[in-house]
């Protein structure tokens, strides 16, 4: 794809972003929410995903604009030998749901990202949220794939191509970052 072509994609996906304007705000709300009532958000994707999983964490701990307290956040892709011992286990597909198992409580919040919809460890992290009466969020791409429904809420980013849903996706952690500056005084 060309530079021209490539970057005229990613406006149109943005550009589309306000037909979503509900599901953002019900987000936010949900994170906010969360955060208020001492709950803590885990946070889990794969590859480019598992970094934005653990930039959003990473905003909330440490600092996005402001200097405010910190807040919690795991980022559930971050740790290489839990990952593995997981994965060697009980199979690649339970390395989230195995963690959200042993580290949710009541009031947190699930927060998963894939552009495809289909990993096979986000829909059992999903399901494991739901089993546990955890609300969630799932930021997907492609039409949703078979992640969509499952979450309390889907943020399904336009378009077709998951490079486009991946930058759409940063862009809204970056806008929920914002809303928890204002929300958190010093």
């Amino acid at each position: 794809m060309t530079f021209d072509a490539s970057l005229a994609e990613t406006v149109r996906t943005f550009q589309a972003l306000t037909t979503l304007r509900a599901e953002i705000d019900r987000a936010g709300d949900m994170i906010l929410a969360t955060l208020r009532r001492g709950g803590k958000l885990l946070v889990c994707g794969n590859g480019g995903s598992a970094a934005e999983a653990a930039h959003f964490a990473t905003e909330l701990v440490g600092r996005y604009a402001k200097t405010r307290r910190a807040l919690p956040a795991i980022a559930l892709s971050s740790d290489g030998s839990l990952l593995s011992c997981i994965g060697n286990d009980f199979g690649y597909e339970q390395v989230f749901a195995r963690q959200i198992a042993g580290l949710a409580k009541p009031g947190d919040l699930v927060v998963t990202l894939t552009s495809s919809g289909n990993s096979a460890n986000i829909i059992a992290a999903l399901h494991e949220a739901k089993r546990l009466g955890l609300e969630s969020i799932a930021f997907l791409g492609r039409g949703g794939g078979h992640a969509k429904g499952i979450a309390t809420c889907d943020l399904i980013m336009p378009g077709n191509r998951g490079a486009a849903a991946q930058e759409a996706h940063l862009f809204l952690i970056h806008h929920f970052c914002e809303r928890v500056d204002e929300a958190f005084p010093n």
